[in-house]
């Protein structure tokens, strides 16, 4: 079968999200064909190329969420009124302000938030494709977006009867803001991935995101036909709030983006035929957007287990790691709370005064990143003084900030391997990879209890609330008190994770619900012949082999040939009285 696989972002761009898992999937189904669709965010991203692709992927198409250049489409006074109405309509819906739940509603009915929720969804699904079918028929809607008349129709919704409260409250540098990042998210609207030769020729499309990755997927939909499943190892909409409340933006810029943002969340769960999440905590926040429970089939990320095999078959609790160790693996920012672990690991010091804690991993791209690295090591040379036997001997702080790649920390399964326990503090997670790697590795893990953490460990660990040092200082010491339980756990995590979280289980899950989506869905197109006759075999599976065989049209709108003219009964009727 032919698969579109939608990103935004990621694959097949040297850096990005997703990379990593869609080149797995996409190497892993090498019996299938795959057509890349691809958004970059940046010029930067474009510049660093792609990564080398696998012969099944037949072609590559991208277009740019970043560039402010113009399309150049000038519309004339028809294609201006509707532009006007459709898009006074989608701002009408994003800042209309939901029902509140009152409590009043009869058992069984739908609320009056739902019947609410209902209307607006369906008057932003109408709005978003009317504007599809204007910029298909016109050319481009780039312009249109960020001209004056949008941001007044932004301005006539926000001061409209029943708006958001917050809303209201927008001002003029507000609404362009607005405008501007609408225009941004509504780019793929305007692109021609959408006809018989593009998106109407696949017969399924995989959007890696949500958002923006899997607009192009809605619109496939809608001109053709094309099932959409959506995949969300992250939930865009919940990366929105957390990159907003750190955005120095106005309350009234940040509830009409989360508006905006929810609506087009929305009405991708609503018309998507299945949704995968990656985990439970993403499922959650899938169905609190308005996600159908039939439609959810959560599939866990694979990762390659062979990387960490050594170090798992040879664990056995300790194994040839120090056991007065404690290891850290992941990447350096606020979000991990390293801060809690060096206050946590003070408290492990005076229970164990031989442990050693081992942070490894690099800061954040930017320079909130560094900063933070450099706050975690100012404050563990303030919690950790260097400390000698005596006073000719060297001094040595007993925390210590390593990268992958050198001559201690040669690969990422000998840092796992270096200590006895691998310990997460994190506030806010999604899919925990460093503890997946862990239990690979047969790591006796302690971790707080954020995201799906709790599903990904399943009992294999220890789980402790965030931002409570006492309390992770406390299981790490009792793991570290007790080796045989160390083994235990280390070796139950290790089984638990090659039966959920390998590769194999990913690229097998994946190949069984592309065949129950295609089986599921009508033929939406039919072979024929040079005179117009059908052929009903046209497409056979030898036809993937190239050469003069494949050659086939697509019939064009219409009846064919043989259909044409009134029909013809297969015998003429019997005179009145005969046959009795």
């Amino acid at each position: 079968m032919r698969i579109g696989l939608l990103t935004e972002g990621g694959y097949p761009y040297v850096s990005g999200d997703a990379r990593l898992w869609c080149d797995r999937l996409v190497r892993g189904l090498g019996q299938h064909e795959f057509d890349i669709y691809a958004l970059s965010r940046s010029e930067r991203q474009e510049d660093e190329g792609w990564i080398q692709l696998p012969p099944q992927v037949s072609r590559v198409r991208t277009a740019p969420l970043w560039t402010a250049e113009d399309d150049g489409v000038v519309h004339g006074r028809r294609a201006r009124r509707r532009f006007a109405e459709c898009f006074g309509e989608l701002a009408a819906a994003v800042c209309a302000a939901p029902a509140v739940l009152d409590g009043s509603e009869a058992a069984g009915g739908p609320t009056a938030a739902e019947a609410s929720c209902g209307v607006e969804a369906d008057r932003f699904g109408s709005a978003l494709y009317g504007l599809a079918e204007l910029a298909r028929d016109e050319g481009g809607l780039v312009g249109a977006l960020r001209s004056e008349g949008a941001v007044r129709a932004l301005e006539r919704a926000c001061r409209a009867p029943g708006a958001l409260r917050a809303a209201r409250t927008a001002r003029v540098p507000d609404l362009l803001s607005v405008a501007a990042h609408i225009e941004r998210a509504l780019r793929p609207l305007s692109l021609d991935w959408y006809e018989d030769d593009g998106l109407g020729s696949v017969d399924l499309c995989h959007a890696a995101a949500g958002g923006e990755a899997a607009l192009p997927g809605l619109l496939a939909l809608h001109f053709a036909g094309v099932p959409l499943l959506v995949t969300e190892y992250g939930v865009q909409l919940r990366a929105h709030y957390l990159a907003s409340s750190a955005a120095e933006e106005s309350p009234a810029v940040r509830a009409l983006l989360a508006a905006f943002h929810g609506a087009l969340a929305a009405e991708v769960y609503r018309r998507a035929t299945l949704i995968t999440p990656g985990n439970t905590h993403a499922r959650r926040w899938q169905e609190r957007c308005g996600a159908d429970r039939a439609k959810l089939r959560t599939v866990y990320p694979g990762m390659e287990a062979a990387r960490f095999a050594e170090v798992g078959e040879r664990a056995d609790g300790s194994g040839c790691a120090d056991p007065d160790t404690l290891v850290w693996v992941g990447r350096i920012e606020p979000a991990k709370d390293l801060i809690s672990l060096l206050h946590s690991f003070a408290e492990v010091r005076k229970e164990a005064p031989k442990t050693r804690l081992r942070i490894v991993g690099a800061p954040a791209d930017g320079p909130e990143g560094a900063l933070y690295l450099a706050h975690c090591k100012a404050l563990a040379a303030q919690l950790f003084p260097d400390e000698a036997e005596g006073v000719h001997a060297v001094g040595d702080n007993p925390v210590s900030f390593e990268e992958i790649g050198g001559p201690e920390v040669p690969s990422l399964a000998e840092a796992y391997a270096s200590g006895a326990v691998v310990v997460l503090s994190s506030v806010v997670e999604g899919f925990p990879i460093s503890l997946v790697e862990a239990m690979f590795c047969g790591r006796a893990t302690v971790s707080t209890d954020v995201g799906a953490v709790v599903e990904v460990i399943g009992g294999t660990g220890l789980v402790v609330p965030p931002r409570n040092p006492r309390a992770l200082a406390e299981a790490c010491v009792a793991l570290l008190r007790d080796p045989e339980r160390r083994a235990r756990l280390g070796a139950a995590a290790r089984a638990r994770a090659l039966e959920l979280f390998t590769v194999e289980q990913n690229i097998t899950a994946f190949h069984g619900i592309y065949l129950e989506i295609v089986s599921r869905s009508p033929v939406r197109r039919l072979v024929v012949d040079g005179a117009g006759d059908p052929l009903p075999f046209g497409v056979p599976a030898e036809a993937h082999v190239p050469g003069r065989w494949t050659e086939a049209r697509l019939m064009a709108t219409g009846r064919p040939r043989w259909a044409a003219g009134a029909p013809v009964r297969a015998t003429a009727p019997l005179p009145a009285g005969e046959g009795a």
